[in-house]
């Protein structure tokens, strides 16, 4: 019989464990104001992301009824957020609470920060319907400083905190609002030149003509991590263990100071323009609709090492992309080191023409 989990763990190695994630996390708590709230966001000590408005907006009746509940005093949940290196906030969870905020007591330059164009104004409120077709500045004086004293609780995140923890926090946070995949939750909490960068080429006509994603896949930041597998793989690959996501952390970790990157603009465009003309359209092989992301990854990954070994013509086989070798290497314990090597070493062969197919 197997042993239960209490017999074959010790308590004191519970309590152990325990503490030693716990040490991993460094969290402070505020109250701010909400006329402070504005304030930082208006001068950048606060940011969330506009960009993700586009996966979940509150309605206007939802909007209403959190400042209607902010008017009566009523408790609202904790924001929370992430310190960076300069001391400014990135907003972990909370942002539609934020957004409204903003909207409804913010300025316009305010408002254009986090994507939206005009101010809150109040309706069919269920409690206090005097307040119809309100907005902010048409509000008496004493309410306006009513609402701006209210305080909000805020949850800190500091950066001392590894940036796993981070990533966890706001993966789990944001699990059941906003639904953020782990690319987009790299957007926000690696932001730089070089997620900059990435932001920009997933765009790349080149790059998108390879790729045929599902519908599904289409606006959920896939083709960045395709962009970002490209380079880590390309620059870490000896350092890849078997955990994709925790490779990409660490790896855009890594590069979020950067700033010079010609190199990788050169390279990226260099690559997809050549493969863009050898395959004539999105990478698939027999049998499967949408292009398969292991074996893409190979085949940009190979193309890139051969472009930097100062091959820059690509002279494959006709129905190479369906190669035994690379198809097996691609479908089969994909996420093994030997795997990864595999199909790899093989799209430089087959990219370079320099061996039979399979």
């Amino acid at each position: 019989m197997d042993a239960s989990p209490q017999e074959t763990v010790s308590d004191p190695d519970l309590q152990s464990a325990l503490q030693e994630s716990r040490q991993r996390v460094d969290t402070d708590f505020f109250d701010l104001s909400l006329r402070e709230l504005v304030r930082m966001v208006d001068e950048d000590e606060l940011q969330a992301r506009p960009e993700y408005q586009r996966k979940f907006r509150w309605a206007e009746k939802t909007q209403c009824e959190l400042i209607e509940s902010l008017l009566m005093g009523l408790p609202i949940p904790a924001i929370f957020v992430a310190t960076n290196a300069n001391g400014s906030w990135d907003v972990v969870d909370g942002l539609q609470r934020v957004s409204t905020i903003v909207r409804f007591m913010g300025s316009a330059n305010s408002r254009e920060k986090l994507g939206m164009d005009d101010a809150l104004t109040l309706r069919d409120l269920p409690q206090l319907s005097v307040f119809e077709g309100r907005r902010f500045e048409s509000l008496p004086r004493q309410i306006k400083f009513l609402l701006e004293k209210r305080y909000v609780r805020v949850q800190v995140l500091n950066d001392q905190s590894v940036h796993e923890v981070r990533f966890e926090l706001f993966r789990r946070l944001n699990a059941g609002a906003i639904a953020l995949t782990p690319q987009e939750v790299r957007g926000v909490l690696y932001r730089g030149a070089f997620n900059t960068m990435l932001e920009s080429i997933s765009e790349n006509q080149n790059f998108k003509s390879l790729v045929k994603l599902k519908k599904s896949d289409k606006d959920n930041g896939t083709h960045g991590e395709l962009a970002l597998k490209f380079f880590a793989y390309l620059d870490w690959q000896d350092k890849f263990s078997g955990s994709v996501t925790d490779f990409l952390n660490d790896y855009m970790e890594s590069r979020k100071n950067d700033t010079d990157l010609t190199r990788e603009n050169d390279l990226f465009d260099s690559v997809t323009s050549e493969l863009a003309r050898v395959v004539g359209g999105p990478v698939k092989r027999p049998g499967v609709g949408w292009t398969p992301q292991n074996q893409f990854e190979a085949i940009m990954v190979g193309a890139g090492r051969l472009i930097e070994s100062g091959t820059t013509v690509f002279t494959p086989q006709a129905g190479w992309l369906a190669d035994k070798t690379l198809v097996s290497s691609s479908t089969k314990g994909t996420n093994t080191t030997r795997a990864l090597a595999t199909r790899i070493d093989r799209a430089v062969e087959l990219l370079s023409g320099s061996a039979p197919l399979v």
